[in-house]
């Protein structure tokens, strides 16, 4: 018997594994990103697909982990100086978003025919934004650091608090609850803000010096162990204070974002994060319950327009209240316009007390279930429709009747420092770029760039090419690089062409255009960066600068024969390398001076180790 329990284990391992590595990818490959390829697979393998699960809250309630272990390192990326700075935006963003959505979200409720308190209570659990699902597309996007994205993880953070009160006012209400329970609502308050208490104090005492003790160890296995114990145990305690378990991980992690441990402690739980926050998603799909949808088709294909497009209104109308660009409230609107986890608990209580029936729990589950699935869906399309952003061009300098001695066109780091030289021996250089945000970056620092795309011949025109001395091209782009000298040397001959290289290849190439000067963007910096090598193995600078003005000369012939030849192959014989039998010609000697020692000669100590 227990081992046909462990093969059906096996089998159910096997059937999630395998329904996540098949449509994960494939939803990915098709643009529709991996959270609906979860849900998706989820659907299909539940109950209501192909059957091989039928319990899926059980599973759901073991996968709400992963949004546990997720909070958590988000948590380790927010020091408490930053989080304390964000509290404006999580009590006074969140409270005025809150309310605005649970008065729309409830007057829905009304519309569709539901008594006050059920419209109340329905509006204030689709309130509760998935934190999984916007958590997980923020940090796709790379958008979870950026200033938008900070907005929306305080009002998440806002909305993980909010479910206690919402319990506590379920509880209140009801007439079950009250009947059925000895505990006053004052004391499971308090017992919240003791566990809150436990977990800080914990933090602040206990956490640091834990670490200490058990690195010093240096078992891995005892590392991940305590970092795993840490998550569970503070979701643990505020679960049992009554509170959210991803706050509990969440704050365990701002505690330890000071620690010099801060990064392994990451590494540790992603690995756990992934595999579960990945089931939640499954958990998820398998919850939508088909037959309910089936029978109760007309209300939830009205309700979940309806909430979604209401709740989107309330929280762009607060974004631009507030300030926020029109993308920016657009982008946050369609993120944050489903439901969320916590509403199948607000709702589970809400029924437990006699608020709602089963038949209205199971509608409203169904209704935030549908919103999280669509959710992706919906972001995918806003955003294939939005217009490309443009960037502002107020107070940017456009190119227009330059006439410097020099022409820099692209002002990125390798133009920067360009253009530095040029300053110093005071010609009058005109720099040109692309990139509005560069432009804007270089003013801050004193820069006059003007705006312009070199790769048009009427920019080079106005920009003052067919005057200057000199054209240096320090663009970051190859393609565009090769287009910009293009233009010049059939256009603007007078001028003399320097132009950046990115790689052997490239620079073969604009020899072949007829480029003045070139220089591989790597080459000068690794020269000086073997020098200083040298120099700190014991060699003197003397015989230092005679190896790498070698080195130096054995690349320009090597370059030069690969110029001739045509290609790699041509000039291979040049490379120094590490196995002696594979250099072609003989590394030539240079002879240690009298005041200094061969590195052969060094001490033992200071020698390279043999490999």
């Amino acid at each position: 018997m227990a081992v046909e329990h462990e093969s059906s284990m096996l089998v159910s391992a096997v059937a999630l594994l395998g329904a996540a590595v098949i449509a994960v990818p494939l939803f990915r490959r098709l643009g529709l990103g991996s959270v609906l390829g979860y849900v998706a697979a989820g659907l299909l393998i539940g109950p209501f697909g192909f059957g091989w699960f039928a319990d899926p809250q059980a599973i759901l309630h073991f996968a709400e982990l992963g949004v546990v272990m997720f909070l958590f390192i988000i948590g380790l990326e927010m020091r408490p100086s930053h989080l304390w700075q964000l509290r404006r935006q999580i009590f006074g963003l969140g409270s005025l978003q809150i309310i605005a959505c649970t008065l729309g979200l409830t007057g829905v409720g009304l519309a569709l025919g539901f008594s006050p308190v059920v419209s109340f209570i329905g509006g204030a659990g689709f309130v509760l934004t998935s934190t999984a699902i916007v958590m997980q597309m923020l940090a796709e996007r790379g958008d979870i650091a950026l200033p938008h994205g900070q907005k929306m993880v305080s009002v998440l953070l806002f909305e993980d608090l909010l479910i206690v009160p919402l319990l506590a006012l379920v509880s209140f209400l009801s007439p079950t609850i009250v009947a059925e329970t000895s505990t006053p609502h004052w004391v499971a308050m308090l017992t919240g803000i003791a566990s809150l208490a436990g977990l800080i104090a914990a933090g602040v005492w206990l956490l640091n010096p834990l670490f200490s003790i058990l690195a010093m160890t240096r078992t891995r296995e005892v590392m991940v162990a305590a970092a795993l114990l840490v998550v569970l145990g503070s979701a643990l305690l505020m679960e049992m204070g009554g509170l959210s378990m991803a706050m509990g991980a969440f704050l365990a992690g701002v505690l330890l974002s000071e620690s010099t441990f801060r990064h392994e402690l990451e590494a540790d739980v992603e690995p756990f994060r992934g595999l579960l926050l990945g089931l939640f998603f499954l958990a998820v799909g398998m919850s939508l319950n088909l037959s309910v949808v089936a029978d109760n088709w007309v209300l939830i294909a009205m309700a979940v327009p309806a909430m979604m497009l209401t709740k989107a209104l309330c929280i762009y109308l607060i974004a631009r209240l507030t300030h926020s660009p029109h993308r920016e409230a657009l982008d946050r609107a369609v993120l944050m316009a489903q439901g969320g986890e916590f509403a199948f608990v607000l709702y589970g209580a809400a029924a437990t007390g006699g608020l709602i029936d089963d038949t209205v729990n199971a509608n409203f589950t169904a209704i935030v279930v549908i919103s999280m699935v669509l959710t992706p869906l919906v972001v995918i399309v806003v955003r294939r429709f939005m217009a490309p952003e443009r960037a502002s061009m107020e107070g940017i300098p456009i190119a227009d009747g330059l006439d410097g001695s020099v022409l820099m066109i692209g002002f990125g780091r390798f133009g920067q420092v360009v253009s530095q030289a040029l300053l110093a021996r005071g010609v009058d250089v005109s720099i040109i770029d692309a990139d509005i945000e560069m432009i804007r970056s270089a003013k801050q620092f004193g820069f006059t760039v003007y705006y312009g795309d070199g790769t048009r011949l009427d920019v080079l025109r106005t920009s003052g090419a067919g005057k200057a001395r000199a054209i240096a091209i320090c663009v970051d782009k190859q393609p565009t690089a090769d287009r910009i000298a293009e233009l010049i040397r059939a256009e603007f001959p007078q001028a003399k062409l320097l132009v950046r290289a990115f790689d052997r290849d490239h620079a073969r190439k604009l020899v072949a255009a007829g480029v003045d000067y070139h220089v591989r963007e790597t080459f000068e910096s690794a020269m000086l960066f073997g020098g200083a090598a040298l120099r700190l193995l014991g060699v003197p600078d003397s015989e230092a600068d005679d190896v790498i003005a070698t080195v130096r000369d054995r690349d320009t012939e090597r370059f030069a024969l690969e110029v001739a030849g045509g290609g790699y192959e041509a000039g291979m014989g040049m490379l120094l390398r590490n196995t002696p039998q594979a250099t072609s010609r003989p590394t030539p000697f240079i002879k240690p001076r009298a005041e200094g020692k061969a590195l052969n000669d060094l001490p033992a100590d200071s020698a390279p180790e043999s490999t």
